[in-house]
């Protein structure tokens, strides 16, 4: 299992999930998506997306000042 990290901080819907989806269809099944967020909309919709298709949405911590982090599970 691998942990891969995304940064979509300088990104905007719907151009975030994307990315993240992307991201996702790249990794082996079981490897963890780390994806690097600001507030609002992208940390709002990019867990919730990731949750209706499919995948495990792990943890979603803030890292600093409108920067979170999401952890998604393939």
């Amino acid at each position: 299992m691998a942990t891969h990290t995304l940064d979509i901080t300088k990104e905007h819907c719907p151009m975030t999930f994307v990315k993240t989806k992307i991201k996702l269809a790249q990794i082996a099944e079981g490897d963890i998506l780390e994806v690097i967020l600001l507030e609002g909309e992208p940390l709002k919709n990019v867990p919730k997306s990731a949750t209706e298709q499919g995948y495990n949405v792990l943890d979603v911590s803030h890292v600093e000042g409108n920067i979170y982090k999401v952890t998604i599970k393939k």
